[in-house]
C-alpha cells in the first residue's frame, strides 16, 4: 500500500467479504495472517535500535502495531461472516512444533460433527450441494478414478 493510500474502513470491508465464497474468506485470512506474522518479525528485528533510541524504529513500530490491529480486526470480520454461514471457523489450530500457527480451516457445519478424513470413508455416492458442487469426498473420489484411468500400469517414464 502506498503512503497516501488510506485502508478500506472496516464497514467497507464487512459489506464486501458477504458476496465471498467460504474458500475466500479463509484464503483472506490466511493472508492476513502471513502480513501479521511478516510484521512482528519487523517489529522484533526494529526494537533493538529502537530500544537503542532510534525514533524511526519505534515509530515504524507503532505503525505495523496499528497495522497488526486493522487486521486482526478484519480477520474477525471474516470468522463473523464463516459463523454467521452455519460453519465452524476452526481457525483455534495449536501451534505447530516450530512455532507456526496451524493453516488448517474447518469448513464443518455447527449442526453435524466433523467428516472422516481418511480415503476409507469418503462417500461411495455422489454427494451434491447446492448448485451442483461436489462435495470434498466425491471430489477427491472422481479425481482419483480420473488419474487411475489417465496414469498407464507401467512403470515407464516419470510421472510428476
Amino acid at each position: 500500500m502506498s503512503a497516501d493510500a488510506a485502508p478500506i474502513p472496516l464497514e467497507r470491508f464487512a459489506e464486501a467479504i458477504v458476496e465471498l465464497p467460504l474458500a475466500n474468506l479463509h484464503a483472506k485470512a490466511a493472508e492476513l495472517r502471513n502480513s501479521i506474522a511478516h510484521l512482528v518479525t519487523s517489529n522484533e528485528q526494529l526494537q533493538e535500535y529502537a530500544d537503542d533510541g532510534d525514533r524511526d524504529c519505534a515509530d515504524a513500530i507503532r505503525e505495523n502495531e496499528d497495522v497488526i490491529a486493522r487486521m486482526e480486526a478484519r480477520i474477525t470480520l471474516l470468522r463473523n461472516e464463516v459463523e454467521n454461514r452455519g460453519f465452524r471457523w476452526g481457525e483455534e489450530q495449536p501451534a505447530t512444533a516450530n512455532g507456526e500457527i496451524g493453516d488448517q480451516m474447518n469448513h464443518d457445519r455447527l449442526d453435524a460433527t466433523a467428516p472422516p478424513t481418511s480415503e476409507a470413508h469418503l462417500p461411495a455416492q455422489p454427494a451434491r450441494t447446492q448448485g451442483g458442487s461436489l462435495e470434498d469426498g466425491e471430489l477427491a473420489r472422481r479425481l482419483r478414478e480420473q488419474m487411475d484411468e489417465e496414469m498407464p500400469d507401467d512403470d515407464e517414464g516419470v510421472h510428476l
